[in-house]
């Protein structure tokens, strides 16, 4: 498999065990150091770096008293509050001495079911990544009930790096790869170095999770598996409770590698292909002359917009002469589109009445 120095956009997923202590409910901010130092490592090869991290409600339980056991949702949902701010806090403390910048971004699984709110997520994202920002994903479970809920993080940083093309993602685990059996139950039980295909045979091996503090058992990092390589994106969970877990794992720590089908880039160029368009967009000659240079569509090079349609939702896009050009994803709704059409992007604000997107459909939200 690719190293991490080879890659060029990771997700790192930390679980609830790797960051609290099980006994004091404490954080372990050694250990969170140690990661913070791997980060920059990343950061100083040129890599785009995002963590999704679990904790929130595992520190807030321990603040409040809350026992260990399964809490009721408000109870969940009143540790989670106290416990992301402190958890938050301890990040931006542990990646402050390496310069590096940090910011929050909760979520839910509404926010990527949701086209609207997933381009939103995706455009936040992309300006921090950017920016040179290392954003610390949760799922937002102050306000998240049962029926948009992720209900753990490997699904959640699937979706991340599903959402921000990344071509790598890590889950610090406490287990050091997949297994054939529960390791801790079969002392014959195999890990894989490699996984190339999920097949049912590979479902039918994974068990469940035997931490205390996280709620995620192998089947949900299959789960994860299949997202993220189906759009191109590569897995691999690895015991991330040694200090430097990053560097550890490569090193040659113990591992399981899920390979990537493709690129994310084509994965995501083909899922947008793949989508029934809600209206269209015709383009000028110059504009058309553009986007087949790589730009993005901007308003001023729009000659007719037809069809109702809302934010996010898939448009074709048509040149001069009728014939189709591809599809894209808009970042406006039609009546926005309509009234934007061969307008200067600093019309938009004035147009709109508030300051919207220079594009009205993204290079990335395209395919050709």
């Amino acid at each position: 498999m690719a190293a991490l120095s080879q890659t060029s956009r990771v997700v790192v997923k930390i679980g609830s065990a790797l960051l609290v202590d099980r006994t004091s409910g404490d954080l372990r901010a050694d250990w969170l150091r140690s990661l913070a130092a791997d980060v920059a490592w990343l950061k100083a090869m040129g890599k785009d770096v995002i963590l999704v991290s679990s904790g929130s409600i595992a520190l807030g339980r321990g603040v409040l008293g809350l026992p260990r056991a399964e809490l009721p949702l408000e109870q969940s949902q009143a540790a989670a509050a106290v416990g992301q701010i402190r958890l938050a806090r301890a990040y931006e403390e542990a990646l402050d001495p390496h310069g590096i910048k940090t910011a929050q971004v909760l979520v839910t699984l509404e926010d990527s079911e949701n086209r609207r709110r997933y381009l939103n997520s995706r455009a936040t994202m992309e300006t921090l990544l950017g920016l040179g920002v290392v954003p610390i994903v949760n799922e937002n479970d102050t306000i998240a009930t049962d029926e948009i809920r992720y209900g753990d993080n490997d699904r959640l940083a699937a979706q991340v790096a599903v959402t921000v093309g990344a071509d790598s993602l890590i889950l610090l685990s406490d287990v050091d790869g997949f297994y054939s059996a529960n390791p801790a139950l079969d002392p014959h039980a195999k890990r894989y170095e490699v996984v190339e295909k999920i097949t049912p045979e590979i479902e039918a091996m994974a068990g469940d999770g035997v931490s205390g503090l996280s709620k995620g058992g192998m089947i949900t990092k299959l789960l994860a598996a299949k997202m993220a390589t189906a759009a191109g994106c590569a897995m691999a969970i690895t015991e991330g409770s040694p200090f430097n877990p990053l560097k550890t794992l490569e090193g040659g720590a113990n591992c399981t590698w899920f390979t990537a089908h493709g690129d994310p880039q084509v994965a995501r160029k083909r899922w947008i292909a793949a989508m029934k368009p809600k209206g269209q967009i015709t383009v000028d000659a110059g504009a058309a002359r553009a986007l087949e240079g790589g730009k993005s569509l901007l308003p001023a090079g729009v000659a007719d917009v037809e069809g109702t349609f809302g934010r996010g939702e898939p448009l074709a896009i048509v040149g001069p002469d009728g014939r189709k050009l591809g599809q894209g994803l808009s970042r406006y709704t039609g009546d926005e589109a309509r009234a934007l059409k061969g307008r200067r992007s600093a019309e938009i604000e004035e147009i709109l009445g508030y300051p919207g997107r220079a594009a009205l459909i993204h290079r990335d939200d395209m395919a050709l």
